[in-house]
């Protein structure tokens, strides 16, 4: 597990008005324990408000983001997935990053955005419930799976009330824990299961 304060390549969060702000917490969180460096992505560098009433000042613009510079790029849901066209480019570019072999990871919102997109029509994936994401008219409906979080290659997909899942397949993907202790981080966040927190301990995570 990579658990050093060596920095890393960053891990680009994407911002917008009404993202939900708690989705990503436990991931983002993990990461930068890890070394990663969260850099956070608005469509431009103009401040953004999230769900929750946070206003976050995006140190970068989509525009001047490339996939190969980074080690990932997590999407989370905003009320603005659903009521207009304005995250387009987000869903663009997360397919710019997939094509380039960079993680992506998705939740909530923004995986009926990836829909839209055409991104997840040949991918295992999942999301708030199945018709949520058949609404897009997308044609992966067959590729749906109904269950927390699902990782297909380079993708990681989850529904809103799963942000400890979510956060789980992405320190997985990037590496950060496996095997016994990723069971043991899921079950000490999701569970409050209190032995859990003896084998990250002991496992020397955080």
């Amino acid at each position: 597990m990579n658990t050093g304060h060596t920095p890393r390549e960053p891990v680009y969060l994407a911002v917008y008005d009404t993202f939900a702000d708690w989705e990503t917490g436990h991931a983002t969180a993990h990461l930068a324990r890890a070394g990663y460096r969260i850099r956070t992505v608005g469509a431009s560098t103009r401040p953004v408000t999230s769900l929750g009433g946070l206003r976050v000042q995006p140190d970068l613009a989509l525009a001047d983001v490339r996939p190969e510079d980074g080690a990932l790029l997590i999407l989370p849901g905003a009320d603005l997935w659903d009521t207009s066209d304005d995250l387009a480019p987000f869903a663009h570019a997360a397919g710019e990053f997939l094509a380039a072999g960079t993680p992506v990871a998705a939740i909530c919102g923004a995986t009926a955005g990836l829909a839209r997109a055409g991104l997840l029509d040949d991918r295992a994936h999942t999301s708030a419930v199945s018709f949520y994401l058949a609404a897009t008219g997308y044609a992966g409906g067959g590729h749906y799976v109904d269950t927390d979080a699902v990782t297909d290659g380079h993708l990681v997909t989850a529904g809103p009330t799963e942000p400890v899942a979510f956060a789980r397949e992405i320190l997985r993907l990037l590496g950060v824990y496996d095997g016994e202790v990723l069971d043991a981080w899921y079950r000490l966040f999701h569970d409050s299961d209190p032995e859990a927190y003896a084998v990250l301990r002991q496992a020397g995570a955080r």
